[in-house]
């Protein structure tokens, strides 16, 4: 009965050819194209993990006495958005273990998206005919941040609100559309009352729907291009050599999804993240001190803190100081990673088709600029923590402000110059890599660029 059901099933929609063809799809085997994969599977254990935290977080601000199993926090006036979140962790069975595995998977979300597009890019795998799939994940890691950012603004807590009160003024530096902005997402001046429901309906409805659809359309269109492959022998443009679909790298697929699964269990069950119970409810009057959000956007903190203190006004109107390090710098940032895959086109006069992988050394100019852009955000990444690292090497505040100040110009310049001399040699020794290159090989390239 099964076998005729499929046969008629078939004989209707002709899927038998559809199901041969794709489980004979071939992939390459390299460790590098994990990062995607371990960007899909913590997307599947956020999915899992937030509809068990949704049936119990209650997106209100009505002001509730506390009286749950936390003592330090019993006759504690706070919103009922923090109160489920104590509940959820102190009461709720299995609460705390799905609150920190959500976390850690969120980070670790976003940290494979950000190592996915520095594979891609150093390898030149955004180069035609994948300029289409580059913007739909350099889209994702942005909505990737924004809902991480949402999330962490829940609880209600004096952290996330320090963090919804930077955010708050963010947008209202925004020119002519700032008060607008804030208006419409605050819903009022901070803090407003609605805030926290109209975060909770963005994180779990809207980002999310966004980031399936256009995971699912990243997938669709990598499966009608093929996937790329790094140059070896027998490695062409016109072929893929590597591990047929089913049941070779379904098989290896599936592992990764256990393993990566079992790491964030193991992270949530032993690894403590974001205790919202020992920083206390959210008061307007307190500001939480030392306060570093997540890693994702330690960046445009660290830049807050090291920009100098300008504005401009002119004509009645003003730029206030947080627009030029928290607006116009991430804008240019993923406004040139947008247009990278163009831009380098143009400058290159590269229009072919690729499926073929460059290694980094066969464009050093392109691995210098990335090298010196993640020493560029690093440093700022580090910024964001100026008065923790004040407090442990015993320094002030404004030595360490100093310092990064002016890490953020020079790093970026050194490690761009250290790496395109790096490469240079690597490419003229013809060595595997860095650990049989002769020291020779730099002199050469030194005097090989003087000479040019």
């Amino acid at each position: 009965m099964i076998e005729r059901t499929a046969r008629w099933i078939d004989d209707r929609l002709g899927a038998s050819s559809f199901t041969r063809e794709a489980l004979n799809k071939v992939f390459p085997d390299h460790w590098s194209f994990m990062f995607g994969e371990i960007a899909l599977y913590s997307f599947v254990v956020l999915l899992l993990t937030g509809t068990f935290l949704t049936f119990f977080f209650e997106p209100s601000l009505t002001e509730v006495t506390y009286d749950g199993a936390y003592a330090p926090l019993r006759g504690v006036h706070m919103s009922d958005a923090y109160r489920s979140v104590l509940d959820l962790s102190f009461e709720v069975r299995a609460g705390l273990v799905m609150r920190q595995i959500h976390h850690w998977a969120a980070l670790v979300f976003i940290a494979s998206i950000v190592a996915h597009l520095c594979r891609i890019f150093f390898t030149g795998a955004f180069r035609r005919p994948r300029e289409i799939n580059w913007m739909i994940g350099v889209t994702l890691l942005v909505l990737a941040i924004f809902n991480g950012f949402t999330g962490y603004s829940l609880p209600d807590d004096l952290l996330s609100g320090t963090g919804l009160r930077i955010a708050y003024s963010i947008a209202l530096s925004m020119p002519l559309i700032g008060t607008w902005m804030a208006f419409l997402i605050f819903g009022g001046e901070f803090p407003a009352d609605q805030i926290i429901g109209r975060l909770y309906v963005v994180h779990i409805l809207l980002i999310p729907a966004l980031l399936a659809g256009l995971i699912g359309a990243h997938l669709a269109i990598l499966w009608r291009q093929k996937h790329t492959q790094f140059r070896e022998p027998g490695r062409r443009e016109t072929n893929v050599v590597g591990s047929k679909l089913w049941p070779t790298y379904a098989a290896k697929s599936m592992g990764l999804f256990f393993a990566v699964f079992a790491v964030l269990a193991f992270l949530g069950g032993l690894v403590q993240i974001n205790p919202v119970w020992l920083y206390g409810p959210f008061e307007p009057q307190q500001v939480s001190s030392p306060a570093q959000p997540d890693w994702y956007l330690g960046w445009v903190d660290g830049a807050l803190r090291v920009f100098p203190p300008w504005e401009l006004r002119a004509f009645g109107f003003e730029l206030p100081n947080p627009f030029f390090p928290a607006v116009l710098m991430p804008g240019i940032t993923f406004a040139l990673l947008y247009a990278w895959p163009f831009l380098e086109a143009r400058y290159s006069k590269d229009r072919e088709v690729h499926h073929l992988l460059d290694r980094p050394r066969d464009h050093p100019l392109r691995t210098a600029l990335g090298a010196a852009t993640l020493a560029f955000y690093t440093a700022m990444f580090f910024a964001a923590s100026i008065d923790l690292l004040a407090k442990w090497m015993r320094v002030s505040v404004h030595t360490m402000l100093f310092i990064f100040q002016v890490l953020v110009i020079v790093s970026p310049i050194v490690a761009g110059w250290v790496t395109y001399r790096l490469m240079k040699a690597l490419q003229a020794s013809g060595a595997d890599r860095f650990g049989h290159m002769p020291l020779s090989a730099l002199r050469s390239a030194r005097e090989a660029s003087k000479g040019s």
